[in-house]
């Protein structure tokens, strides 16, 4: 038996990178697990339902920003699953923008940023909480960064965003405690995926003075992530909300 036997999650921004590993994690624990993103999730729905062995997996292309797309796709999970025990708000703007000063980040780009980074979150939670307020009983795992600590330069739209998901976790728990649903903070550090440093010899050089700044001096990889992902949505988390982990080797201190 696994941990999330009989759970339905959401992985939004599950069809790639780290939410493909969230998403495949929680498959392997037996959580029926519907992906969310603007790109198509088919194959990793279908891959991952091929690894497990059974029908894990659901796709729903959808933009997270738009509210109207975030409803019809809550509904559809209901009709098929009947209900929502996870959500994973993973979704973000990230690896395709370019660093620049605070000056020059032109404000169609900041608005862009805000509104799949911190709009999406609160889409989710505005449309998937019900159905977890009527079981009483959910598990909301919101996807940080420990720049939110620390900060980042040229990067003031990304890190504002991840700033503020913090701040969402902790007011939202106030609102959702008293339905026994916990809201927590996920907060990775630097990640080692397949072709990180390929495209970005910013990143490459970065990569040595983070490693540095961790008590535990080596890359983190997808699979470190993994152990605090499925904690925070099992029943061993039950009487922990509003908390952020950081999984980041040490660079950090919460």
């Amino acid at each position: 038996m696994g941990k999330l036997d009989t759970r339905t999650a959401i992985v939004t921004g599950g069809a790639t990178g780290i939410g493909r590993h969230y998403c495949e994690a929680l498959a392997r624990e037996g959580a029926t697990v519907a992906i969310l993103d603007v790109g198509p999730g088919d194959e990793a729905a279908n891959a991952i339902n091929a690894d497990v062995g059974r029908a894990a997996c659901l796709s729903f292309p959808t933009d997270v920003s738009d509210e109207a797309a975030v409803a019809r796709a809550i509904a559809h999970i209901l009709r098929m699953t009947g209900r929502i025990d996870i959500l994973v708000n993973n979704a973000a703007l990230y690896s395709t923008l370019a660093p620049a000063l605070f000056s020059e980040i032109d404000v169609a780009l900041w608005d862009k940023v805000m509104a799949v980074n911190l709009r999406g979150p609160f889409l989710m939670v505005k449309h998937a909480a019900p159905a977890m307020i009527a079981q009483k009983y959910g598990k909301i795992i919101n996807i940080s960064s420990g720049t939110a600590y620390k900060g980042m330069p040229s990067m003031l739209h990304y890190v504002t965003s991840k700033g503020g998901i913090v701040a969402f976790t902790r007011a939202l728990s106030r609102e959702l405690g008293q339905h026994s649903i916990c809201v927590n903070t996920l907060a990775p550090g630097l990640i080692e995926t397949d072709g990180t440093h390929a495209n970005s010899p910013r990143r490459a050089a970065a990569r040595n003075r983070i490693v540095a700044s961790r008590a535990l001096q080596r890359d983190g990889f997808p699979a470190d992530l993994i152990g605090a992902l499925i904690f925070l949505a099992a029943t061993d988390s039950d009487f922990i909300t509003g908390q952020t982990i950081a999984v980041d080797g040490g660079s950090i201190n919460t």
